[in-house]
């Protein structure tokens, strides 16, 4: 397994989060949020909260950290469904320069783009949050 630190106050961070955990059928990735400031300090002494707040950090099964784009190119790599991703954003070009460029543009803006966007995922989620409750089925007896 390995450990993505992310921005649990960022609506793209957790957007992003629910559809690799979408994707993630053999549970290869665990969540943390970063704002769980004890837990990753006590878990990964050497994530510094500041970087961690302007990137996403992934750290694999032997320690080394990947953040950034380098860190999402890394989780996506745990997730077969999403192989062809994975090829794609390891194309030259794209892989050491526009995904990089791309990732830290919406990393540098991401409180700008969620509120522009924060209204309705938030409302979305309350919708889902609803739904668990009103439209599940009842229990067959």
């Amino acid at each position: 397994m390995i450990t993505a630190i992310y921005d649990g106050h960022c609506v793209i961070c957790n957007t992003t989060r629910r559809l690799v955990r979408a994707f993630d059928w053999l549970r290869r990735v665990e969540f943390l949020d970063l704002h769980q400031q004890d837990e990753v300090a006590r878990r990964y002494p050497t994530i510094d909260h500041e970087a961690a707040m302007g990137a996403i950090h992934v750290v694999d099964r032997s320690g080394r950290v990947f953040a950034g784009f380098d860190g999402t190119r890394r989780m996506l790599r745990e997730l077969p469904l999403l192989l062809p991703l994975w090829l794609l954003l390891n194309v030259p070009g794209i892989g050491n320069w526009l995904g990089p460029r791309l990732y830290g543009f919406i990393a540098r803006n991401r409180y700008a783009i969620n509120r522009l966007l924060g209204v309705e995922i938030e409302q979305q989620r309350q919708e889902e949050a609803d739904c668990d409750t009103v439209c599940k089925m009842p229990d067959a007896r």
